[in-house]
């Protein structure tokens, strides 16, 4: 790969002329993606660029485009939200090795689909699962830390690690008033479980699913289920912890069985609990951090990836929350 620098004018030339135009993407959109976030101009010629603007941004256009080519040269196909991911990604740290992140892949065997890390969090949030009997994600909505631990969960089973897999979330607001809720039991849960079965069903046909759960093999109940169990040989995934009391924390924390993994997810910022009663998992981060086998990972907005504009809402509520602690 050629690099040469004239005139503020920075000339990359890419070996392969064939994965050179994968890189550019049909039109040069891909270019004109990197050039739009970055505020440079892209122009390209062959098999060749010509990247011209303000010297670091130049910089970092380079460092975009030698690395998404990196992993066109190892196979992995680059589609435009990763080139978004990319320019986000080492616009924050420069020093990001994109290769540890991209080709990091969680087989969901299943599907015969993979699930790849797309933020420096994600990469430790997928390595702390692997790792630890007991991991917390941390952080705003849409950073993945539901998904990514499903995921985990599903190639986990498929691997044969654990035999099965629990899913639970405290109900009605960590109140679990389900008596005042029309029909019944699974008709009064199955609104506050059904993010959780969105995430299964984008995993494992719908059929599989349902045989699954049939033979006990994945379980989804409310916490309040997990009360006098011991859950072994499974993978246990805690959703929207946040709003479970001190007592509901304990009790769950304490189910863990052996040869079993639990993952303890939630949004410190949206605790649904009254005022009176303090969140489960903001003592939990508090007090259980530093004990070995344990992990705690922290997600920010710089971790969202959902559409876009989830980003640019969670730091418009942010200013707002700051505005009114002034």
């Amino acid at each position: 790969m050629d690099r040469i620098s004239e005139n503020n004018q920075t000339r990359l030339t890419f070996s392969d002329i064939d994965l050179a135009k994968q890189l550019f993407g049909e039109y040069n959109s891909n270019l004109q993606r990197i050039a739009d976030a970055i505020d440079v101009s892209i122009n390209a010629r062959g098999n060749t660029v010509f990247i011209q603007g303000d010297s670091i941004a130049a910089s970092l256009a380079k460092n975009v485009l030698n690395q998404l080519y990196g992993l066109l040269e190892n196979g992995y196909p680059i589609y435009p939200n990763d080139v978004d991911y990319a320019v986000r990604i080492l616009s924050e740290d420069d020093r990001t090795k994109l290769k540890d992140l991209f080709l990091d892949t969680v087989y969901v065997t299943s599907k015969k689909r993979s699930v790849i890390p797309k933020s420096r969090a994600q990469k430790e949030y997928i390595d702390a699962i692997r790792v630890s009997d007991m991991v917390f994600g941390i952080g705003p909505a849409g950073t993945g830390k539901t998904y990514l631990a499903m995921a985990m969960a599903v190639a986990a089973l498929s691997k044969g690690e654990v035999n099965r897999i629990i899913l639970t979330r405290p109900a009605v607001e960590a109140g679990e008033a389900l008596g005042f809720l029309p029909g019944g039991l699974a008709e009064k849960v199955d609104p506050y479980l059904r993010p959780l079965y969105d995430a299964l069903h984008d995993m494992m046909r719908f059929e599989k699913v349902s045989n699954l759960i049939d033979q006990g093999v994945i379980e989804v109940a409310p916490l309040a289920f997990m009360r006098g169990r011991t859950l072994n040989d499974s993978f246990i995934i805690l959703d929207e912890a946040q709003n479970t009391t001190s007592e509901q924390m304990k009790m769950f924390l304490t189910r863990l069985g052996f040869s079993s993994k639990a993952v303890i997810t939630g949004d410190i910022t949206q605790i649904d609990l009254p005022v009176e009663k303090p969140s489960g998992l903001v003592e939990a981060k508090n007090i259980l951090q530093g004990i070995e086998g344990i992990k705690i990972i922290f997600f920010s907005k710089k971790d969202v990836v959902r559409h876009g504009l989830v980003q640019t809402i969670i730091k418009a509520y942010e200013d707002l929350d700051a505005s009114k602690n002034k």
